[in-house]
């Protein structure tokens, strides 16, 4: 059996955002990160079909970037309304410590943003608002018990994960296209 190449890591997530300027000004004045690159691009990328975009990135203290797309001729309102974290998605910064998520909180809610939280998960404890584009933002700080939940978690993983498809697989198979759990 040949061995897999190791993933390294996310480089960077992507999404669409309403207006270039204004996430930047999210991002770095608020958030401050670091803005790595902005790309004017004029076509489909791989393709000579025209499209008129800005790809925007924005580095975290990792190394990791998270990356924006402004479509100026194709961006609706409509899309930007906030996004519910569970439903949609959401993506999830992590900070050093309580006191740093204390602060962002403190900021956002001193720029009149709503903030939800802190909430204390186990392993993480994490604070929720949306930014400019109606994406849930969430910044979490591990817990000192962080890689002991994990390894507890991982070790009873398989047969939650056995369970909860045998106790949906009826309403899944009734509202998607999905074969029967075995």
């Amino acid at each position: 059996m040949t061995t897999l190449p190791k993933i390294l890591g996310i480089h960077h997530s992507a999404y669409l955002c309403r207006d270039a300027k204004e996430t930047r000004d999210f991002y770095c004045d608020v958030l401050g990160m670091r803005m790595r690159a902005t790309l004017a691009i004029d076509k489909r990328p791989g393709t000579d079909e025209d499209l008129r975009y800005m790809h925007l990135f924005f580095e975290m203290e990792d190394g990791n970037y998270i990356a924006f797309f402004d479509l100026p001729d194709s961006v609706k309102e409509d899309y930007f309304k906030n996004k519910d974290g569970m439903q949609e998605y959401h993506f999830a910064f992590e900070l050093e410590n309580l006191e740093a998520q204390k602060y962002f909180k403190d900021k956002l809610k001193s720029l009149g943003l709503p903030v939800r939280g802190p909430v204390d998960h186990g392993f993480v404890t994490s604070i929720y608002f949306h930014d400019p584009n109606g994406l849930q933002v969430e910044f979490t700080v591990r817990s000192g018990r962080h890689e002991i939940i994990l390894a507890e978690e991982e070790a009873k993983s398989e047969d939650v994960l056995a369970r909860w498809t045998a106790e949906t697989a009826a309403v899944k198979s009734e509202r998607l296209n999905l074969a029967a759990a075995e």
